[in-house]
């Protein structure tokens, strides 16, 4: 049912979003003629890695200067459509591709970093019992604003009590998450790179 529910509404979602995704890519062509996609292995359910999707909104290469992974407000490697595209949360749509291939659900923790997996304490590996998700518990209660490890603890509160009803109280409140901007906040910087 779960299944269901994420192919009817990334599928959807695609759609919708289709003229939002084209304007955004040919904007991303025109400002630097680098790729349009950025891709980052992410550690999926049951710790098995997947290729995350997003628009990418920093230099080519930006993952091998400066501050590397972590990125902060302000950061200079951010091009002008990047900001935008950061500022909106735009630059997560392809992620409803991931939700399509069955390696993301539409609801669920965010997908990490295999070095921030290899830190996790035996409770928190549980936050990899189900599919990462695109919007979840810990973003909708402060995400960025948080230490890594409260954001970790939702996770794994939300693991351990998901539920139609919850999956429903996420989804009406990723909006206001969205514009109060507490959103942002991947990697326990602003926002992960590129």
């Amino acid at each position: 049912m779960n299944r269901a529910a994420d192919l009817a509404i990334a599928g959807g979602a695609l759609v919708v979003a289709s003229p939002v995704l084209a304007l955004a890519a040919l904007a991303i062509k025109l400002e630097d003629g680098g790729p349009v996609l950025y891709r980052q292995t992410r550690v999926g359910r049951d710790g098995v890695d997947f290729e995350l999707l997003k628009l990418r909104t920093m230099v080519v290469g930006a993952e091998t200067m400066g501050a590397g992974l972590s990125v902060d407000r302000g950061d200079s490697r951010i091009t002008r459509t990047g900001r935008l595209l950061r500022k909106l949360s735009l630059d997560e749509l392809p992620q409803l591709w991931n939700v399509v291939r069955g390696e993301m659900s539409v609801i669920g923790p965010r997908p990490t970093l295999r070095y921030q997996v290899e830190q996790y304490d035996e409770r928190q590996r549980h936050r990899l019992d189900v599919k990462p998700g695109i919007t979840g518990w810990a973003q909708v209660n402060g995400r960025a604003s948080l230490p890594w490890a409260d954001r970790i603890e939702l996770d794994v509160w939300y693991v351990e009590r998901r539920s139609p009803a919850l999956d429903l109280k996420i989804l009406a409140r990723t909006p206001f998450a969205l514009f109060r901007g507490t959103y942002k906040g991947e990697t326990g910087g602003w926002k992960s790179a590129p």
